[in-house]
């Protein structure tokens, strides 16, 4: 029973294992690293990318994924858009669901430009569906990209709780990269911190266990 995830970072491979362990102990995980596809989808659009990314899940599905998740919010959508024969799941949609539940004024944070379009489509396609209204607020991360990419870690995630607090007029703040999910252990913000790793996950093991 394995799921397989499309990563466009090596970071994401130890957080998904390691959330696994504590709450899927027993799913069997096949990681697929390409970073590749994220320096094209930002320089060039993520439409750039569909039929790579279409190619590498069907691939996955042939070698015995029985759902896929993408971890990257910028292609997220160009995946969850391909017809591979099984679940195809984004990892920030529970989030985004999450995100509208909680109340219309919702505070969307990256520290890549290229992930505020497809996130907030995204909250906005849930918000319809729900049939609530929402109202959204995108802020960028200065300069934590730059020390994401350095391998500062720390001082990334530093950042991006810093920003998290700034946050004071806000139903809820999305963290949109799952890159960003240890931040929200450090915010000290009253506002809800959503990230989407564990609900993502949780999300393919459900897809994994009905298929």
């Amino acid at each position: 029973m394995t799921l397989a995830l499309l990563h466009t970072s090596p970071v994401h491979v130890p957080v998904f294992d390691a959330l696994r362990d504590e709450t899927h102990p027993g799913l069997e995980l096949r990681h697929i690293v390409d970073e590749t596809l994220l320096d094209r989808a930002r320089a060039h659009g993520p439409d750039t990318v569909a039929d790579e990314v279409a190619s590498t899940l069907r691939r996955a599905v042939a070698e015995g994924a029985r759902a896929v998740l993408c971890t990257c919010s910028t292609i997220g959508g160009v995946a969850e858009a391909v017809d591979a024969g099984v679940p195809v799941l984004r990892v920030d949609r529970p989030m985004a669901a999450a995100a509208v539940s909680a109340g219309p004024r919702v505070v969307v944070l990256a520290a890549l430009e290229s992930t505020f379009g497809p996130t907030a489509e995204l909250i906005e396609e849930e918000a319809g569906r729900a049939g609530r209204p929402v109202a959204l607020v995108s802020r960028l991360v200065e300069g934590a990209w730059a020390r994401f990419e350095a391998g500062d870690t720390q001082e990334y995630v530093r950042r991006v709780a810093a920003a998290a607090d700034e946050v004071t007029d806000a139903d809820a703040i999305v963290l949109a990269q799952a890159s960003m999910a240890p931040a929200r252990e450090l915010a000290s913000t009253p506002v809800p911190v959503l990230s989407s790793p564990r609900l993502g996950l949780a999300a393919g093991a459900r897809a994994v266990a009905s298929a």
